[in-house]
C-alpha cells in the first residue's frame, strides 16, 4: 500500500509538472489577417438623404419656427400636383423635417435591402409613430445610390400633461429595418492586372513583414510584396473563383502580430483614464495635493447718519479663502498594468489628478507609455 500511495503521488506531480510545461511552452493567441488588414478598394460609403416624416401625433416641427419644413411640403405637394394658393401658410404639427443616413456595403447591387436612420432635424418633440415618405439617398458624389422609406421604430417614449412631462430614452431618432433600397452599385475595381493591396489597419513594420512572411509561406516566394509599413501587394489567380478563393484563403492565415506599443489614452473632457497592458512605471516619488481657493461676495449696504445729506450705498465685501490638503510622498513603482494601478490608487488620486500626475510622470520620464489626451 506505501509504494501504491507514493506512486500515486510521483504520476500526480509529473502530471502537473506537464500541464505547467505545457502553460509555459503554449504559443501567444493569433489573430487572422482578415483582423488586421483590408484589401483595398472593398469598403462601405455613406449615403444621406432629407426628407419628411409625417403621421405624427401633434409632435411634429413648429412650422412657424421652421419654416424649411413648410417649404418642403410645399415643394412635395406641387410634385404631387396639388399646388397651394399664393400665401398660405398652413400650420402643421403632424410632420417633421429629418435627415436620412444609411451605409453601402461593399458589393451591394441595386435592389439589395439596408437599414436607415432617421433623425429629427427641426423642433418636433418626437418622431413616435411616423412613416418616412420616399427619401432619395445620395453619395458624396451627389448621385443617388438608394431610396428610403417605411414606418419608424422609436426606442423611447414620453408623455406631458399640464406642464409636466415624462420622458424615457431619446425620442427623436428612429430607425427602419431594411426601409432602404440600393438603386445603383458602386463599382469596385478587384484584382486588375492579377494584384490586390492589403492594407493594415494600423501602420506597423513588424506586422507587415509577418504577413507577407505567411503569405509567401503559404503560397510561394513572391506572392506577397510590403510596399511600405501599411500596404502589401498581393499576386492573384486568373478568373473570379480562383481569386475569391484565394483572398479567402489569405484572410484566414493567421499570424502572431508584435505586442501593441505601451499608450495610455487621457480625455481630458470626461476625466477617463484608460492603459493597456504594457504601460508600466519607472520608480519616482509622487506627492499629490489639492489647492482650493474659495472666493465669496456678500453685499453691504452703507447708509449716512441721521439728519445728514449722504445717500444710501450699496458696497461689496469679499473674502477669500486658500485651502491646501497636504500630500504624502509615495514612492510609485509597477512592471505590470496591476502593479501600476494599484500604486496609483494608494495615493488616493482622482480621475481628474490622474490627468496631472500622468502628465508629470511622462514629462519625469518615468511612465514608460506614449501618452495622448483626446
Amino acid at each position: 500500500m506505501p509504494c501504491i500511495a507514493i506512486l500515486k503521488h510521483v504520476c500526480l506531480a509529473l502530471s502537473a509538472l506537464w500541464l505547467g510545461f505545457c502553460t509555459i511552452a503554449a504559443p501567444a493567441q493569433a489573430e487572422r489577417i482578415k483582423d488586421l488588414a483590408s484589401i483595398q478598394g472593398v469598403r462601405a460609403n455613406q449615403l444621406i438623404g432629407y426628407g419628411l416624416v409625417v403621421g405624427l401625433d401633434g409632435t411634429g416641427d413648429q412650422t412657424i419656427q421652421t419654416p424649411f419644413t413648410i417649404q418642403t411640403l410645399t415643394s412635395m405637394l406641387m410634385q404631387l400636383g396639388i399646388n397651394l394658393p399664393p400665401g398660405t401658410n398652413p400650420r402643421l404639427r403632424n410632420v417633421a423635417a429629418v435627415m436620412v443616413t444609411a451605409t453601402l456595403p461593399s458589393f451591394a447591387q441595386p435592389g439589395q435591402i439596408i437599414d436607415v436612420t432617421v433623425s429629427s432635424m427641426g423642433n418636433a418633440r418626437s418622431l413616435r409613430g411616423g412613416t418616412l415618405l420616399m427619401t432619395p439617398l445620395k453619395g458624396a458624389d451627389g448621385q443617388v445610390y438608394g431610396m428610403a422609406q417605411g414606418n419608424l421604430l422609436v426606442g423611447g417614449f414620453g408623455a406631458a400633461a399640464s406642464g409636466s412631462q415624462v420622458q424615457v430614452n431619446h425620442m427623436n431618432v428612429g430607425r427602419i429595418t431594411g426601409g432602404g433600397t440600393i438603386e445603383r452599385a458602386v463599382p469596385v475595381a478587384l484584382g486588375q492586372d492579377n494584384t490586390v493591396r492589403l492594407e493594415l489597419n494600423n501602420t506597423d513594420f513588424s506586422n507587415t513583414k509577418r504577413i507577407v512572411d505567411a503569405i509567401n509561406g503559404q503560397f510561394g516566394e513572391g506572392t506577397a510584396a510590403a510596399l511600405d509599413g501599411r500596404a502589401i501587394q498581393v499576386r492573384t489567380p486568373e478568373g473570379g473563383n480562383q481569386r475569391v478563393a484565394f483572398l479567402a484563403e489569405v484572410e484566414s492565415l493567421n499570424i502572431k502580430p508584435v505586442p501593441a506599443n505601451a499608450k495610455v489614452i487621457v480625455n481630458s473632457r470626461t476625466g477617463s483614464v484608460v492603459m493597456n497592458q504594457a504601460a508600466t512605471v519607472d520608480a519616482c516619488a509622487v506627492a499629490h495635493g489639492n489647492l482650493s481657493v474659495v472666493i465669496s461676495t456678500e453685499p453691504v449696504i452703507s447708509q449716512p447718519g441721521p439728519f445728514s445729506t449722504g445717500q444710501t450705498v450699496q458696497a461689496q465685501r469679499s473674502t477669500i479663502e486658500i485651502k491646501q490638503e497636504s500630500g504624502m510622498l509615495t514612492m510609485v513603482e509597477g512592471a505590470s498594468l496591476a502593479e501600476v494601478v494599484k500604486a496609483l490608487n494608494a495615493i488616493g488620486a482622482t480621475p481628474q489628478d490622474l490627468l496631472a500626475i500622468l502628465q508629470a510622470m511622462k514629462s519625469a520620464g518615468a511612465l514608460r507609455a506614449e501618452l495622448e489626451v483626446i
